[in-house]
């Protein structure tokens, strides 16, 4: 496994380059021409193409945005199955972690998930980023969106 491939809590962001370093960028800088644009020159045409540069970067957000919170639900859904899968007799427990925990959990190994899990129920570890901190054996998920 090259090191590249290898995933840690400090390098498993995903950062795509045209989206997040050219995409939005570029969308955001015409935001402020236009409205520069439309304060300089108030006239309905300017007004509309500011109003349209705004739905641009708002639809595109939108369209990615929609993606990630379907693959919270699968990765919920994913977890929850391999949790109760790992554990069987703490189903319970299980079904009142948060999505944010659930999220979080899915880079654990199989062998640290009862640590963790005793760690989340107790209220140690609630936020998605406290979970991922604590993960010691990262399993690495390179399918992400």
């Amino acid at each position: 496994m090259s090191d590249e491939s290898v995933q840690s809590y400090s390098n498993h962001a995903r950062w795509l380059a045209p989206w997040h370093f050219f995409a939005i960028p570029v969308l955001l800088s015409n935001i402020v021409v236009e409205l520069v644009r439309f304060v300089r020159a108030p006239s309905l045409p300017a007004a509309w193409v500011a109003i349209v540069a705004i739905a641009l970067l708002t639809g595109l957000m939108c369209a990615r945005w929609m993606p990630l919170r379907v693959q919270d639900r699968l990765i919920r859904l994913e977890e929850t199955l391999r949790l109760e899968r790992l554990l069987p007799d703490r189903a319970r427990e299980v079904e009142h972690l948060t999505r944010d925990q659930l999220i979080g959990v899915r880079f654990a190994s199989d062998a640290e998930v009862p640590h963790l899990l005793d760690r989340m129920v107790s209220g140690e570890l609630v936020r998605r980023s406290d979970v991922k901190r604590a993960v010691q054996h990262w399993r690495a998920d390179h399918q992400r969106i």
